[in-house]
């Protein structure tokens, strides 16, 4: 094999699981419709979109054209809706993890549960800010492990000195502060991935960095 002089083509890149989670999350939030193109249709996002139909957001996935397009019809800030059953995620810790915070914020009972890999993985990290703030979470091990109930409503915003850097625990922390009364900051031992800051402002949200902690 010979050392090519230059390559020329085309590369389809997929959707970023990540962002296609929180592009989901945060235009079910949005007042009015939303359209996600290249999502990622895999297996832990569609998880999401299970949820937050369950919670009475409408979405329609469309493959037509080679790469997916999410449609959302958003329910607004205070739009969600109380489920009638207990909330499957799946494998995706994302969707656990990051749904928490907004369940957090809602004024309503509802329970998140997984596979067996995914009950098995700790939730306290996400939960003890989330009790700080004033949503009620119980689980099995003292809250530690899913199936998880919250029971949300009435947040404070809060301060809070992460003790391991994570990019859902701040997430999680971060959607809970939409719902909650006064400032939240969160405060990371060292920088992590900032897709929700970035996208909670380019959609509205009042969010700043001062050096480490994000407001």
């Amino acid at each position: 094999m010979r050392p090519a002089r230059r390559l020329r083509g085309a590369v389809a890149v997929p959707g970023d699981k990540s962002i296609s989670h929180r592009a989901a999350m945060f235009n079910a939030l949005a007042d009015g419709d939303a359209v996600v193109e290249n999502f990622l249709a895999g297996e832990d996002c569609l998880s999401t979109l299970a949820v937050l139909r369950a919670l009475g957001v409408e979405s329609a996935l469309d493959s037509s054209g080679g790469r997916a397009a999410l449609r959302v019809r958003g329910a607004g800030i205070d739009g969600l809706s109380e489920p009638a059953e207990v909330l499957d995620c799946g494998n995706s810790g994302t969707t656990m993890r990051l749904m928490s915070g907004v369940l957090a914020g809602q004024p309503f009972h509802a329970v998140l549960t997984g596979d067996d890999s995914l009950r098995a993985r700790p939730m306290d990290r996400i939960a003890a800010p989330l009790r700080q703030m004033g949503a009620r979470i119980d689980g099995r091990d003292g809250g530690r492990f899913a199936p998880l109930a919250i029971r949300g409503g009435g947040l404070t915003g809060i301060h809070y000195a992460m003790p391991v850097a994570s990019a859902q625990v701040k997430s999680a922390v971060l959607l809970a502060a939409l719902f909650a009364g006064g400032a939240t900051t969160v405060e990371e031992p060292e920088p992590t991935r900032d897709h929700t800051e970035r996208m909670l402002a380019a959609m509205g949200a009042r969010v700043e960095r001062e050096g480490p902690p994000v407001r």
